[in-house]
């Protein structure tokens, strides 16, 4: 069995504009460091194996500043826990979206929400055999881990995955299974210093309207 405790990276200033990053590369502004600080700081009260990271900038540094917490080497980077491609739609806020591409139009180049399951999960899943009997720390992105949610328990509607956020999932004979949505580490990492939880990625607020 394998613990993976996946950690949206911290905020980012599209996310403070409320614009879709997907693959775009936007580093982490000063609340997300102070997120990715804080969150480090309460998951060194557990012992960890590695800390892993999407390719994208703002999770390589979320994940660097955590494994600094956690005195273990940078990360690792891991590709298919890359954030969601959404194509023609990155960096446009949804009311610039609904303007270009009305209800029923094809955004071009966005990935289906089924084509990023089909990418995450067998990438977590590869890990965990990979690393059997671990506890790991994967920084990743809203759009990744709502999809590792949406296989791990499907139909199930969770809430909005705040930056700085965990979420706890087990790879037990090769399948993917939820421990905590917002582990209780989370409620403790959010501080005065780290942003309002009002202000996230515009892209994740969507998400949570349609699931």
């Amino acid at each position: 069995m394998t613990e993976l405790f996946l950690v949206r990276h911290g905020e980012t200033e599209w996310n403070r504009e409320r614009r879709i990053q997907g693959r775009t590369d936007i580093p982490l502004n000063e609340t997300g460091r102070a997120q990715a600080r804080a969150t480090g700081a309460l998951l060194a009260r557990r012992r960890w194996d590695a800390v892993l990271a999407s390719p994208l900038s703002r999770a390589r540094e979320t994940a660097s500043l955590i494994a600094l917490e956690l005195g273990l080497p940078g990360p690792e980077l891991i590709d298919g826990v890359i954030e969601r491609n959404y194509g023609a739609a990155e960096g446009l806020n949804f009311h610039e979206v609904d303007e270009r591409f009305p209800e029923g139009t094809e955004v071009p180049g966005r990935e289906s929400r089924e084509e990023v399951a089909e990418r995450v999960v067998p990438a977590l899943v590869e890990l965990a055999r990979q690393r059997l009997g671990q506890s790991l720390v994967i920084v990743s992105h809203g759009g990744a881990i709502r999809a590792a949610l949406s296989v791990a328990e499907p139909g199930v509607s969770h809430g909005m995955i705040t930056n700085g956020s965990v979420h706890s999932f087990r790879v037990i004979d090769g399948t993917l299974r939820l421990i905590a949505f917002d582990d209780p580490i989370e409620f403790e990492s959010i501080g005065d210093d780290t942003g309002a939880l009002s202000v996230q990625n515009a892209v994740e607020a969507r998400d949570r309207e349609l699931t």
